[in-house]
């Protein structure tokens, strides 16, 4: 397992797991769902996904950036999955995408196991929580496409994951 470092406002973060890159295969995961049920990337088999990681949906930027994901998703079609995965429990999951309006981005926890963050390598050693990444992945399972965010405080590059994403459909 590799160590690799993010910033929060400048502040160094260390983060576990293994660095996943374009051309990867994309590793399975154990969530949950807002409803409590299991979910994993087996469950979006034939789609191509957009996967985020964000620290907390109730913190600005995670916020701004699942807004912003949920309304590219109206002109992506049914091809293309967004996920947005947090350690936040499933319950203020639900409660923040009806407070916000989310209906396209399918929110996952990752509370549990924490096995997303691990295997994806975005899980902040310290924190417990997940750093802000992008991962787009085609219908073939394959990695097309991986940001991992240098300073968490910042967005992604919407434009680079909606194109690698729209490129394979």
């Amino acid at each position: 397992m590799s160590e690799r470092t993010v910033t929060f406002k400048g502040m160094p973060l260390a983060l576990a797991g293994n660095e996943i890159k374009a051309g990867d295969k994309a590793p399975d995961f154990g969530a949950v769902a807002n409803d409590m049920s299991p979910a994993g990337l087996k469950d979006f088999a034939g789609k191509v996904l957009i996967l985020c990681s964000v620290p907390s949906l109730d913190t600005p930027t995670c916020d701004l950036e699942t807004r912003r994901f949920n309304q590219e998703a109206a002109s992506l079609g049914a091809d293309i999955q967004i996920l947005t995965v947090s350690m936040d429990l499933p319950f203020a999951q639900a409660r923040w995408c009806g407070a916000a309006g989310v209906t396209a981005v399918k929110t996952l926890s990752d509370h549990r196991l924490a096995s997303f963050g691990q295997n994806y390598g975005v899980l902040i050693r310290d924190w417990r929580l997940l750093a802000r990444a992008v991962f787009v992945v085609g219908r073939d399972g394959v990695v097309a496409h991986a940001q991992i965010v240098p300073e968490i405080a910042n967005e992604p590059d919407y434009a680079a994951a909606l194109t690698a994403a729209k490129a394979l459909v």
